[in-house]
């Protein structure tokens, strides 16, 4: 592991989704799923992530269209309270959302949608 590129990951992480999150995460990993702890936040959010070509807010809308294709609701969930602290608003995950139903089709619009209700709800309980 590149502790540096670790690091970086790290920091990036925790400031899309929330320290609190990312720590909770780190602390309960064991044995078996720290290593993808650790490679998650050293490739993902360090290498890529940490790349300057393009913004947070851009990455994370590119993530949200993958995660809706994917139909990976919980990672989903997680991205979208990311992007809302990455700047990006309601309305434009909204346009995101309907693109996915175009080009993924309607149930992936569709348990896309519900998803970023329910995210929309706990991001503003805090």
């Amino acid at each position: 592991m590149d502790q540096k590129t670790f690091d970086r990951g790290l920091e990036i992480r925790k400031a899309v989704l929330g320290a609190e999150f990312v720590e909770k995460s780190l602390a309960s990993a064991d044995d078996f799923n720290k290593p993808m702890q650790e490679l998650t936040t050293e490739y993902c959010w360090g290498a890529v992530w940490g790349r300057e070509t393009l913004p947070r807010k851009t990455r994370s809308m590119l993530n949200l269209a993958m995660l809706s294709a994917l139909n990976r609701p919980h990672e989903l969930k997680m991205h979208i309270k990311g992007a809302l602290r990455n700047g990006v608003t309601k309305e434009e995950i909204r346009e995101i959302l309907l693109q996915v139903a175009i080009y993924c089709g309607i149930p992936a619009g569709v348990d896309s949608f519900r998803v970023a209700r329910e995210a929309f709800q706990e991001a503003e309980k805090g």
